[in-house]
């Protein structure tokens, strides 16, 4: 959470350094979002905007009040680096110049494309620029790779605030800064959850949300929230506590006594887990259940209402998404920290379901699509039953018919080889000592 003088110390480091300058992939949704946010912040900017369709990175750079005078099309970095010296907006249709471009302090990748965000973000971070990340499908596959790149690089690697993981561990870390015991985090889905979505079912309310159908789909068939429930436990050690989650119906009021443990009344075999409700009233916020057993500490608690204890709900009752994310940037500059990082060694995987048979030479879609879905379970369990992982399921060739409601594995399906995210995993995994069947 951003502390109450953040904003004056932006202003303060603006008089002394010049705003702190960003460098935008990707002119989306959510970029579009970056843009007019940052308009309206202390002591920032955007610098430049790299965008395959540059009218897009012009457009969110109108809406964010910017006149189309100060908005400049560049070809390389030394074009970026002039227009920003002269006040204006460079928007390229170059990553690799808005890598370069020695103007920028920090870069946020909003291109959503998991084996694009990875080399873009290598690029970055050689460039000796700070990354933030909103490529959680990217971080949940390789981020210790990446995390362990910006360290040599002596930058910052971070998750992306106002996405639910980076507001989950807000509130984890609050919680044991004051010494909770932390039982359950996660969120709640604010979709309903329906595991064989298809895009076609969706592109009438997509539109309407003005959201791409696949887009809709990767959150309706569950995958988004198994890719993040991913990101949290990797970044805490928190872990699925049941393959897949529980995900119980968990009004907000029942949410401490469901996720608890089995002894006391609720759902959980142990503490320390990742998890997610369907329940009226938690989305689209996040929580943190915590557990406390000293008597004034409970009568406290009691009496302020938090709940009936032992276990009580701390609760973040929003997610800000695109538009917190400008926060991120902003604390990797200033305090070179990460708002999220992951641990050295992953604690649960995300993995891909069959949702419909695939065929053998089939090769699969992406995230959202008709192929499969995301499916969360702990490092060891993915480990043992040879699954592939979520992210390395996009352009992977079927080698054995896949029943829908199966689970994609290395013998099934062999990843594509020439995504750098793939071979960056490979290794990941050989250096654990895990034998990948195929894809040697």
């Amino acid at each position: 959470m951003a502390h109450p003088q953040f904003a004056a110390e932006l202003l303060q480091r603006a008089d002394q350094q010049g705003p702190i300058t960003i460098g935008l992939a990707g002119a989306g949704q959510m970029g579009t979002d970056i843009v007019v946010q940052v308009a309206l912040m202390p002591g920032m900017r955007i610098g430049a905007i790299s965008e395959v369709r540059p009218q897009a990175a012009i457009d969110a750079a109108l809406l964010a009040g910017h006149d189309l005078s100060d908005i400049v099309q560049a070809g390389n970095a030394a074009a970026i680096d002039r227009a920003i010296e002269a006040g204006k907006i460079a928007v390229t249709e170059d990553l690799h110049a808005l890598a370069a471009a020695g103007r920028i302090d920090v870069i946020i990748d909003a291109t959503g494309n998991p084996n694009i965000g990875t080399l873009f973000a290598l690029e970055v971070m050689k460039n000796g620029k700070h990354i933030v990340m909103l490529n959680v499908e990217a971080d949940i596959t390789i981020g210790r790779f990446l995390k362990e790149e910006a360290r040599k690089a002596g930058v910052v690697y971070t998750g992306a605030a106002g996405d639910e993981p980076a507001c989950t561990l807000e509130i984890i870390g609050f919680a044991k800064s004051l010494g909770f015991n932390i039982i359950a985090a996660g969120k709640g889905k604010n979709n309903p959850l329906k595991i064989d979505a298809l895009p076609a079912d969706y592109e009438k309310e997509a539109a309407e949300r003005n959201m791409n159908a696949r887009m809709l789909v990767e959150f309706v068939d569950g995958s988004k929230t198994a890719i993040e429930m991913v990101a949290i436990a990797n970044a805490t050690g928190l872990v699925p506590d049941v393959p897949g989650m529980h995900g119980p119906t968990a009004t907000l009021e029942e949410l401490a006594s469901v996720l608890c443990p089995r002894e006391d009344g609720g759902v959980l075999h142990r503490k320390g887990v990742v998890d997610y409700s369907i329940g009226k009233g938690v989305a689209p916020g996040v929580f943190c259940i915590i557990e406390t057993r000293h008597p004034r500490v409970l009568e406290r608690m009691i009496d302020l209402k938090v709940g009936k204890g032992p276990y009580f709900t701390i609760f973040r009752p929003y997610h800000l998404t695109s538009l917190e994310v400008p926060l991120s940037a902003a604390r990797a500059v200033v305090y070179k920290r990460a708002d999220m990082e992951p641990l050295d060694h992953p604690v649960a995987e995300a993995v891909a379901v069959a949702k419909s048979e695939l065929a053998l030479g089939q090769s699969l879609g992406m995230i959202g699509e008709n192929d499969y879905r995301g499916f969360a379970m702990t490092w060891e369990d993915a480990r043992a039953r040879g699954a592939l992982p979520l992210g390395l399921a996009e352009r992977a060739k079927v080698v054995k018919p896949v029943k829908a409601g199966d689970f994609l594995t290395y013998e099934n399906c062999v990843p594509d080889d020439s995504m750098v995210i793939t071979q960056i995993r490979r290794r990941l995994d050989q250096s654990d000592g895990r034998f990948v069947t195929n894809a040697a």
